[in-house]
C-alpha cells in the first residue's frame, strides 16, 4: 500500500478537521488544494484557483458556524471575531486557511519521512522496538533528521543585521533554512547520522521564538501515536520500493514524499 494515502495523510487531516469543525468528507478537496498551493511545479493558475476555492469554502463555513455554532475551533474564532476581537473577517479566513494547511501537511510529512528513515535504518528501528520508552525522544530526532519543512516562512529585515560575519541590508528577503540548522555540526555531533538516543533538543523543526509553531504539542502527540501503532501492529513492515526511486514533492517549503510504497508483511 501507499503509506501516505492510507495512513500518514488521513490521520492528521481527520484530527485537524475534527478540531476545527470541518466535515471530514471534505478532506480530499483540502488535500488537492493544499498540494496546489504548496507545489512549485503545478499548472499555471493552479495556485490562484486553489486559494480562491479555499477562500470561498471558508467564507461559507464561517457563515454556517455563525448561524449554527458548535463545540469546535471555527465556532470559537467566529465568536471571538463577533465579540469585537482584533481579528477582522479576512484575517479570520486567513487564520482558518493557515490552521488547516499547517495542521495536516507537516504531520503527514513527519509520519511518512520518519517511517522512511526508520525503515532504512533497521538498527535504529530495532532499538526503538526494544525500548518503547524511547519513542518521545525518537520523535524529536525524526523531526530534526527528516525535517517536515525545509524552511521557515518568509522573513524580511527591518534594519541591517549581521549574521556569520555577513551584513544583510534592511528591507531584504531572508530565507531561513531550518533543515540546514537541524544538521548544524556545532549543535548536533555527526548530524547526518540518525540516532534515536541523541539529545535532539534545540532543533528548529517547529521554528523559534514568537513564531514557534502553535501546533507543536499536537504534532508530537500524533507522531508518537502514529509510530507506536504502525510498528506495534505491523512488525513485518518494509519498503516496497528502492529509496532512490522515491519522488519528493516539488516544493522548497515542504519536505515530503509524493508516495511511500510499503509491504505490510
Amino acid at each position: 500500500m501507499d503509506l501516505i494515502e492510507s495512513f500518514s495523510f488521513p490521520l492528521p487531516v481527520i484530527v485537524i478537521c475534527e478540531l476545527l469543525g470541518v466535515p471530514s468528507h471534505d478532506r480530499d478537496e483540502f488535500r488537492a488544494w493544499s498540494n496546489a498551493i504548496l507545489s512549485e511545479g503545478g499548472e499555471p493558475g493552479s495556485f490562484r484557483a486553489a486559494g480562491t476555492a479555499m477562500f470561498h469554502y471558508f467564507t461559507k463555513l464561517v457563515a454556517d458556524k455563525r448561524a449554527h455554532p458548535a463545540d469546535d475551533l471555527v465556532s470559537a474564532l467566529v465568536d471571538a471575531r463577533d465579540s469585537e476581537d482584533s481579528l477582522d473577517e479576512r484575517e479570520l479566513i486567513a487564520m482558518l486557511f493557515l490552521l488547516l494547511v499547517a495542521g495536516h501537511e507537516t504531520t503527514t510529512n513527519l509520519i511518512a519521512t520518519g517511517t522512511l528513515a526508520l525503515l532504512t535504518h533497521p538498527g535504529q528501528l530495532s532499538r526503538l522496538r526494544a525500548e518503547p520508552g524511547l519513542l518521545p525522544n525518537a520523535v524529536e530526532e525524526l523531526l530534526r533528521y527528516s525535517n517536515p519543512l525545509t524552511q521557515a516562512t518568509d522573513r524580511f529585515t527591518v534594519e541591517p543585521a549581521e549574521i556569520g560575519g555577513v551584513t544583510i541590508p534592511a528591507r531584504q528577503w531572508v530565507v531561513c533554512v531550518t533543515s540546514s540548522a537541524n544538521r548544524d555540526p556545532d549543535r548536533f555531533p555527526d548530524p547526518d547520522r540518525l540516532d534515536l538516543g541523541r539529545d535532539a533538543g534545540g532543533h528548529v523543526a517547529f521554528g523559534h521564538g514568537i513564531h514557534y509553531c502553535l501546533g507543536a504539542p499536537l504534532a508530537r502527540l500524533e507522531g508518537e501515536v502514529a509510530f507506536r501503532a504502525l510498528f506495534d501492529r505491523l512488525p513485518g513492515l518494509s519498503l516496497a520500493a528502492d529509496p532512490a526511486t522515491l519522488r519528493w514533492r516539488p516544493s522548497s517549503l515542504i519536505h515530503g514524499l509524493e508516495a511511500l510504497p510499503v509491504r505490510l508483511r
